[in-house]
């Protein structure tokens, strides 16, 4: 299946890219495709092993099932004041 993951802020500049696309095994987890992701190397590698994630516009956890098209967001850590 493939996923299409997107990237945001300090993420998009840790791998030079705003968005990618994954494939991954049926019956995969967010968590399999940040380490999907990290394997890549480079910038990948140094995304946090379990950023903010959301699926399809809603938050998810790390073990949350993907399906074949979902949209995968890395969200950054925010900080504020």
């Amino acid at each position: 299946m493939r996923v299409k993951v997107l990237l945001f802020a300090a993420h998009r500049e840790l791998v030079g890219q705003a968005d990618t696309v994954a494939a991954l095994p049926e019956g995969a987890t967010v968590e399999v495709l940040i380490a999907e992701l990290k394997a890549r190397g480079g910038g990948w590698a140094r995304l946090p092993v379990r950023p903010a994630v959301a699926v399809n516009h809603k938050y998810a956890g790390s073990d949350t099932m993907l399906e074949d098209g979902d949209e995968v967001a890395l969200i950054p850590p925010v900080a504020g004041g």
